[in-house]
């Protein structure tokens, strides 16, 4: 299961920039880290779902590259999500 469209809008509303934003590093990787938690809980219960493992494969590198440009562009904005998701340098 997905996460639900008052989740994803609840999530956009507590990491946007600004009013209008949807789609900046933040919100961007606050939905991947749910769907990357979500996913983790499915697959320790289903250890030989392998497409749905290459799926988390494929959203943690692309949290990974949005993380990395973060960092690069603004490191106290990158310092400030990751304490905020919980994720390690």
């Amino acid at each position: 299961m997905t996460i639900t469209r008052a989740r994803k809008k609840e999530l956009i509303e507590s990491y946007r920039l600004r009013e209008d934003d949807t789609g900046s590093p933040e919100v961007q990787v606050a939905l991947l880290t749910e769907r990357i938690n979500h996913l983790t809980e499915h697959l320790q219960v289903h250890r030989k779902d392998f497409a749905s493992r290459r799926g988390l494969l494929g959203m943690v590198s692309r949290r990974r590259r949005l993380l990395d440009y973060l960092r690069r562009v603004d490191p106290q904005r990158y310092l400030d999500l990751i304490g905020r998701l919980g994720l390690r340098k």
